[in-house]
């Protein structure tokens, strides 16, 4: 498929790009160049080839999900600014998580 410099003037003035008309031939030239290319690839014969979602064929190990760090509240109450607290799930409105003092104003 070969491009022309109106094909290319049509297509900058799709996207709203301002192509000078001196560019507009050496622009025409590379775009006919990638679309020759994309030609040549269309040649190459896929029918027995299966859709991938990476060429290695690699499947990531799996773990058990357990938990296996738990009950630190106090060391994580250390390292947070003044004011931050944990609410606890047993009780009532806990909910397991930390509040912190609003830091941006």
């Amino acid at each position: 498929m070969s491009i022309d410099a109106a094909t290319v003037a049509k297509i900058a003035r799709l996207a709203r790009l301002k192509v000078p008309a001196e560019e507009q031939a050496r622009l025409a030239g590379e775009l006919s160049g990638i679309l020759s290319w994309i030609e040549q690839l269309n040649e190459v014969d896929t029918a027995n080839v299966e859709p991938l979602a990476s060429v290695s064929d690699v499947t990531l190990p799996m773990r058990q999900d357990v938990i296996t760090d738990g009950g630190v509240a106090a060391k994580v109450l250390a390292n947070a600014p003044g004011g931050a607290v944990y609410l606890d799930p047993a009780e009532p409105n806990g909910g397991g998580f930390f509040t912190v003092p609003k830091v941006v104003e």
